[in-house]
């Protein structure tokens, strides 16, 4: 019924950009909030970015201020997150994540996309 698509992973050298789009779909009467999480061999999933769909605030993680943003188009109900100088220590499968209310007076649920993989070389 809801869906999240991502785009947007790759391999990349370190000090390189890439930028990912995640796009909501199907019964998504309202978008809330939208964000970027991350998850490396090994390690539990971790928060790298959110944002909310009334006046686009933004939070982002430490580890990432400064070198990754992440936008959103309400009217497109997609989100982006732009990388900027990355390093090996940000190479995970990044997963987009959604709180959508799927009709009127429902409450809201998270959704999760599939994952796309970022690889950063030394």
């Amino acid at each position: 019924q809801v869906q999240l698509v991502e785009s947007g992973g790759g391999l990349v050298q370190a000090g390189g950009s890439l930028r990912l789009s995640c796009a909501a779909s199907g019964r998504t009467f309202s978008v809330n909030v939208m964000g970027w999480y991350r998850q490396a061999p090994g390690k539990q999933r971790e928060l790298v970015a959110t944002i909310t769909s009334i006046g686009h605030n933004t939070n982002h993680a430490n580890s990432v201020r400064g070198r990754f943003t992440i936008s959103r188009d309400n009217h497109k109900n997609t989100v982006y997150l732009q990388m900027n100088s990355l390093k090996p220590e940000d190479t995970a499968v990044y997963y987009c994540n959604a709180n959508i209310f799927i009709r009127y007076g429902s409450s809201g649920e998270d959704y999760w996309g599939q994952g796309t993989q970022v690889t950063v070389s030394s």
